[in-house]
C-alpha cells in the first residue's frame, strides 16, 4: 500500500519548521563538528525519517559553501542531496546550458524539496547540478519499503530536461574531491548512531520496569557498544577540526567511522529485537517503526564492499587508530 500524501510529506513539513535551527548547525571542520553530529544524532534518536531529510539539507548547505556557491542558499528553502548512481543520469552541454537524461534512485524528499544537488555523468567527467526537483518525474511504485516510508525516496526520471549553465556546481569531480565528502559520510553515521540509541531506549524502559536479566544484559552490551561508537565519532570530529582540509584523513575517517557505527548499531538492533520479541514488534508501534526505519537506513551501507575498500585503504598502514 502506498503512503498517503500527508504521510509522505510529514518529514519534509516538520523539517521546514526546523530550518532556522538547521541552518545554524555548524559546518564540518569549523571547530564544532561534534556539535553538528550531535544535532543529527539527537534527531535520529527521535525520528529517522525526519533525520534523513534534515541530514540532506545540512549536507547540501555545506556542499554549496565548500564549492563557492553560497549564492544558491536561500532562507526558507529545503535542500537535499541525491548522489546515488551518477552513471544512470547523463548531462549533455548545449549552447546555452545543459540537458539531463536518465534516472536517479534514492531521491529522499522527492518533489517536496525546493532544490536538490544531483550527481550526474557528463562528457567531461562526474558533475554536480543544483536543480528544481519538479523538472523530474517520480516513478510510480519505486518507493514501497519496509521502513523510512515517509522519506518518499522515489526513483526519478529526467527526460531531456533543460537546466541553465550555472546549475552546474563546481568543476568536474569537485563533489567527491573535497574533504567535505568524507565529513558528510561521517555525518550519516551520526544519524545511524542516534537511530540505534532510539531503538535501545525501548530496552532501557523495559529494564526500568523490571525486565528479566537477559533483557538487562542486552541493554548493557548494547549501551557499551554504542558508547564505543560514540567515542569514535567524537574522536573523528576532533581530528577533522584539527585538519579540515586533509582529504586523505577525511576519506579514512569516513570509511572507518561508518563501519564502526554500522556494526554497533546493527548488533544493538538485533539484540533489542531478540530481547523484546514478537510483542515488541507487534504491540509497540513506535518500537516496530524505529526497527524498520533503522534496518532500512543501515542498509545504505554495502557492508562487504565497504569492508573490502577499507581493508585496501589500510593495508599499507600500521594498525591502530588512524587519527
Amino acid at each position: 500500500m502506498s503512503p498517503s500524501a500527508h504521510e509522505v510529506d510529514e518529514p519534509c513539513a516538520r523539517v521546514r519548521g526546523r530550518l532556522r535551527h538547521l541552518d545554524a548547525v555548524p559546518l564540518p571542520g569549523s571547530g564544532h563538528t561534534w556539535s553538528r553530529w550531535q544535532s543529527l544524532a539527537e534527531l535520529g534518536r527521535k525520528d529517522l525519517s525526519l533525520t534523513r531529510i534534515a541530514e540532506g539539507h545540512v549536507d547540501a548547505r555545506a556542499i554549496l559553501i565548500e564549492l563557492d556557491r553560497s549564492d544558491l542558499l536561500v532562507a526558507g528553502q529545503l535542500l537535499g542531496v541525491w548522489a546515488a548512481d551518477p552513471e544512470d543520469l547523463h548531462a549533455a552541454r548545449t549552447h546555452d546550458g545543459w540537458r539531463l537524461q536518465g534516472a536517479k534512485r534514492w531521491c529522499s524528499g522527492s518533489m517536496r524539496l525546493d532544490r536538490a544537488l544531483v550527481t550526474v555523468t557528463a562528457d567531461d567527467g562526474p558533475r554536480l547540478f543544483c536543480i528544481d526537483p519538479r523538472v523530474a518525474d517520480a516513478e510510480p511504485g519505486s518507493w514501497e519499503p519496509m521502513g523510512m516510508v515517509s522519506t518518499a525516496s522515489h526513483r526519478l526520471t529526467f527526460d531531456d530536461v533543460a537546466v541553465p549553465v550555472d546549475a552546474a556546481i563546481g568543476a568536474p569531480g569537485a563533489y567527491v574531491a573535497r574533504p567535505g565528502f568524507g565529513h558528510g559520510g561521517c555525518g550519516v553515521a551520526a544519524c545511524w548512531w542516534g537511530g540505534a540509541l532510539g531503538v535501545v531506549d525501548e530496552l532501557r524502559r523495559a529494564v526500568i520496569v523490571g525486565a528479566p536479566d537477559d533483557t538487562a544484559a542486552a541493554l548493557g552490551r548494547s549501551v557499551a557498544d554504542l558508547t564505543g561508537a560514540g567515542h569514535g565519532l567524537r574522536a573523528a570530529a576532533r581530528a577533522i577540526d584539527d585538519d579540515p582540509h586533509d582529504l586523505d584523513l577525511a576519506v579514512r575517517l569516513a570509511a572507518e567511522v561508518r563501519l564502526v557505527v554500522e556494526q554497533a548499531a546493527r548488533t544493538a538492533l538485533d539484540r533489542t529485537v531478540a530481547a523484546l520479541g514478537a510483542s515488541g514488534l507487534c504491540q509497540m508501534p513506535s518500537h516496530s517503526q524505529r526497527v524498520a526505519d533503522l534496518t532500512v537506513y543501515l542498509s545504505q551501507l554495502p557492508r562487504f564492499r565497504a569492508e573490502a575498500s577499507f581493508g585496501r585503504l589500510t593495508a599499507g598502514r600500521n594498525l591502530g587508530i588512524p587519527w
